[in-house]
């Protein structure tokens, strides 16, 4: 069974090229465009890795983020965040993520993040 991913971007043309390089990977892609798109997505099942952008039209990752890590149901799901600003360490110090990117990545880079946690089957 493929291992899914819920993407968090508002920007529609980094939600595809994620969603289609996680798709080639062998990984199920949901992809959602806003908070809400997300908790929706939530209730439906719960994913094996959650890639957040930090700033979103109705909320922002670090939320999500804050959300997911103190619920005794999601806390162990991997989250990466990603940010175009180069503040990451003032989100570190806001969330617990697993990981950290700056926009824009090395999609190769970004492929073998994912790879460390949740290795293909």
């Amino acid at each position: 069974m493929k291992k899914c991913i819920y993407v968090v971007e508002d920007n529609p043309s980094i939600r595809e090229i994620i969603e289609f390089l996680l798709t080639e990977e062998l990984y199920e892609v949901k992809a959602c465009r806003n908070t809400s798109d997300f908790w929706l997505q939530m209730q439906e099942s719960i994913p094996d890795m959650v890639i957040l952008d930090i700033m979103l039209p109705d909320g922002n990752g670090i939320d999500i983020c804050s959300q997911l890590k103190t619920n005794i149901k999601t806390h162990d799901i991997p989250v990466m965040m990603m940010s175009a600003n180069n503040h990451l360490n003032a989100v570190k110090a806001k969330c617990t993520a697993e990981d950290f990117i700056n926009k824009p990545f090395d999609l190769n880079d970004f492929a073998s993040r994912v790879e460390r946690y949740l290795p293909a089957n």
